[in-house]
């Protein structure tokens, strides 16, 4: 029958997750795997879910294919046919993550083209959902394509040395894939076109960007424009304030920075060739006071880790509007106290509420500190005081680990234990180490308010020295945690371990884990106390069942002496309640009064007279009477109509009419055809001129000139009449002819 814990595959899958998780979990899943044949698919899922090399990979082939069974990196001694890519094939389905570091080079360069020409598939691991690249070479990038499946998610690359090649890869790969996370760490600067190689990968959840160049306005652009960004790393060391606020320059629109008048422009009102620019100490000016606009944006950021000085954190931090949930601040320590004053407000004040997790630790360059710690030339540890947070209600966790800022005190510890009421995992520096000289100021009864207050708080890491404990912690009830159950003290300083175990097991009844630094090859190790915790974690167990055996008795105690206490013999009774009641009546009268207010309006009477101006144009058209002589012309001419005969004679009579020796005179017909003759264009062309022209006065030059102009036509077409008809012959139907 198949065990319980089989037959869920969630509770399968996390019980193997929790011994993989442990110190030889790896080794311990193998042996599981190759012992039970029901555990043995879950255990290879987890086993080859993710791995740190292509080593184990390459280790699948046949063993006579290998040039060194027990280092397959090396290569192989000939190119593999495909029965012997079965192994790889059944195996590479279960791989969701791989790495390669090309740094490392315990892979041959010669296996990839192997890969690339023989392999049976295009893809040897299809379920592929994470890469992890490190190289230093064009050659070491474009193995990575290799890779490349349309599954992937997430891509991480780490870049050692500049090369042209990169913007090539990135094109490629933008085009081929849509990830969901994309990591560039590189001490080079970024590819110029670095934002619009990317500006297809619009579904990007999260992204780390640690080189030179990713402060630019143009990255804080294309990070904005992300609209399922959850989850933004940045790199702000050694980078000033102007450029950090330079990161938000192009997130939306300056408005009032090209007026004179305004503090952010760079104009000074005057024309001038070589004006300066003084806006880095405008905005310094601004940022005392208060002033300086905030370009809130990255509404969508839930996880937050920023590296570098405390100051620079702080100013990226005031653009931000979103509801962080985690922070991971990685400082230069010890940090400026008033910048540190700063951003500890800062971040209760904008993040309070939402924030669950706050991580602080130390830059590389700050952990020099810690390898000269054990030396005559360390210097002495300083102070980190917490006192600066204000309200952190709903935080989770909060883990500081820094190598020089490792001192704290009660009144820090009372401090978080008011403002951090659900805190359910606290670390406060546990790889602190203290020289002799100088112990660690938290006692282990300062401890006690955090067992008072915080409900929650299962796992503890501090570094503390432990004494006897006082009489008012061992005497209260509420400084015993019921939840604590990991404890890890690090190098804490320890003295009379009965008196530390009798107060450990009183704040902690019910701790499962005590956790110290016991390896004597570890840096700041100090084998007394090594020895007196070891005692203590000895004796503790038993002291625990102590402790909880007396509760436990003390609990039946007063169940038993509750028990015993005699009951109480009740007997009903009735008691009449009638409530007696009284009428009464009240006359109401109110008081009235008339006021009569007299209103008069004053009129006034205003007549206005408008009468119109009338006023009259008299209009009389100048006539002019003219009369025309028209006297026709008149010409004799004598005509011999006489026709030659040869035999026959031919007499021409004329009648009387056609005689024209008559004396001329004017008649009526005489002035008709003359009026006849008169054109009617020229009668028109008169009468529009005298309907166009008559209100105004019409000279009498104009009609004479016009008069005479039809004259002189009359005249030439009379002319012209009169030499036709010289010309024209008798009509013969005048002409009588007798034989």
């Amino acid at each position: 029958m198949t065990p319980i814990v089989l037959r869920d595959p969630e509770v399968t899958k996390k019980l193997l997750e929790a011994i993989l998780d442990t110190p030889g979990g790896r080794r311990s899943l193998s042996r599981l795997a190759r012992t039970c044949r029901a555990m043995c698919e879950p255990a290879l899922s987890i086993l080859w879910r993710e791995l740190d090399s292509l080593i184990p990979v390459l280790g699948l082939f046949p063993p006579s294919l290998l040039k060194k069974t027990r280092k397959p990196g090396l290569g192989l001694t000939r190119n593999p046919v495909e029965e012997d890519w079965s192994n790889i094939l059944k195996y590479g389905e279960r791989v969701r993550r791989i790495a390669y570091n090309e740094e490392i080079n315990n892979v041959a360069s010669s296996i990839f083209p192997i890969f690339e020409q023989y392999r049976p598939r295009t893809f040897i691991f299809p379920n592929l959902r994470q890469l992890a690249w490190k190289v230093e070479s064009p050659a070491g990038l474009e193995r990575c394509s290799l890779f490349l499946n349309p599954e992937l998610e997430s891509l991480s690359l780490e870049i050692g040395t500049p090369f042209s090649e990169l913007s090539h890869f990135l094109a490629d790969m933008s085009s081929r894939i849509k990830l969901k996370e994309f990591s560039f760490v590189s001490p080079t600067p970024l590819p110029d076109a670095f934002t619009e190689l990317l500006l297809l990968q619009k579904g990007l959840c999260k992204v780390v960007l640690v080189a030179p160049g990713a402060l630019s306005p143009g990255v804080g652009r294309w990070l904005a424009s992300l609209e399922e960004l959850k989850v933004l790393q940045l790199d702000l060391s050694g980078r000033g304030v102007v450029a950090v606020e330079g990161f938000f320059d192009e997130l939306s629109p300056r408005s009032g920075y090209s007026t004179p008048s305004s503090v952010m422009t760079t104009d000074s009102g005057v024309f001038s060739g070589e004006e300066l620019d003084f806006s880095d100490h405008r905005k310094s000016a601004l940022r005392l006071t208060g002033d300086l606009r905030s370009k809130g944006s990255f509404v969508t950021v839930r996880q937050l880790q920023l590296t570098g000085e405390a100051s620079n954190i702080a100013v990226f931090l005031r653009h931000l509007h979103s509801a962080l949930m985690q922070l991971d601040l990685v400082i230069e320590d010890p940090p400026d106290i008033a910048d540190w004053q700063d951003l500890s407000a800062l971040i209760s004040e904008r993040f309070g509420t939402t924030l669950q997790s706050l991580r602080i630790s130390g830059s590389r360059s700050s952990r020099y500190s810690e390898l000269v710690r054990s030396t005559a030339r360390a210097e002495p540890p300083k102070r980190l005081p917490l006192g600066h947070f204000t309200s952190l209600p709903n935080l989770r966790r909060l883990d500081i680990d820094l190598p020089e800022s490792i001192l704290f005190t009660k009144y820090d510890i009372r401090h978080l234990s008011t403002i951090c009421p659900m805190v359910e995992e606290l670390k406060l520096c546990p790889l602190a180490r203290f020289p002799i000289a100088t112990p660690p100021n938290i006692m282990l009864g300062d401890l006690a308010p955090l067992m008072a207050n915080c409900s929650r708080l299962h796992t503890l890491s501090a570094v503390v020295n432990a004494k006897k404990g006082t009489d008012e912690v061992l005497s209260s009830r509420e400084t015993s945690s019921a939840s604590l159950l990991r404890l890890h003290v690090g190098h804490s300083w320890v003295g009379d371990t009965l008196h530390v175990t009798i107060l450990l097991s009183h704040l902690a009844p019910h701790l499962e884990t005590l956790k110290w630094f016991h390896e004597k090859n570890r840096p700041g190790y100090v084998e007394a106390n090594a020895r007196g915790w070891e005692r203590v974690a000895d004796a503790l167990p038993h002291l625990q069942n102590v402790r909880l055996s007396e509760r436990l008795f003390a609990t039946r105690a007063i169940d038993e002496v509750e028990s015993q206490v005699p009951q109480l013999e009740f007997s009903e009774k009735g008691i009449d309640a009638a409530v007696a009641t009284t009428e009464r009546e009240i006359q109401v009268r109110p008081a009235v009064t008339e006021t009569a207010v007299q209103f008069s309006p004053i009129l006034i009477n205003r007549m206005v007279d408008a009468e119109p101006l009338n006023s009259a144009i008299q209009v009389l058209p100048t006539t002019v009477d003219q009369s025309v002589e028209a006297v026709v012309s008149t010409l004799e001419s004598a005509v011999d109509a006489t026709v030659p005969t040869f035999s026959k004679s031919v007499e021409a009579l004329v009648e009387e009419s056609a005689l024209i020796d008559k004396t001329p005179s004017i008649h009526s017909s005489s002035i008709r055809s003359s009026l006849a003759n008169i054109h009617l264009s020229d009668i028109v062309s008169m009468a529009w001129k005298l309907v166009v022209f008559f209100p105004l006065t019409v000279p009498s030059r104009i009609i004479r000139m016009a008069l005479e102009k039809a004259r002189l036509r009359r005249e030439a077409r009379k002319k012209e009449e009169t030499v036709a008809s010289l010309s024209t012959d008798i009509p013969l139907n005048t002409i009588q002819v007798r034989s």
